[in-house]
């Protein structure tokens, strides 16, 4: 069964372009993976705020993925280039 994800990042002041270009390789990445099935990459329209739209073919997948190296990074580096992260793992509905 899919594995449905939204995860919204919040940058620090001054880490916006560090922080877009630390996500893109995450989603270049996190594409590459047999279990990935959908790794959008959002931000709004005034910038600063990031959107995931994840879906992973199933939980042993997506704890696979949360082991990989790059995302190990990312979690080392969010304490300076973050200041909120927040993940749902939502149902689809439609």
């Amino acid at each position: 069964m899919s594995i449905y994800l939204t995860a919204i990042v919040k940058s620090k002041k001054d880490t916006n372009e560090k922080l877009r270009t630390v996500l893109l390789d995450m989603v270049t990445n996190s594409r590459r993976e047999e279990a990935c099935i959908q790794y959008d990459l959002h931000e709004t329209v005034d910038g600063g705020v990031f959107i995931f739209q994840e879906e992973w073919k199933d939980q042993p997948s997506l704890d696979q993925h949360n082991k990989q190296p790059y995302i190990l990074a990312f979690i080392e580096q969010s304490a300076t280039l973050t200041d909120d992260i927040v993940i749902y793992k939502t149902e689809k509905l439609a």
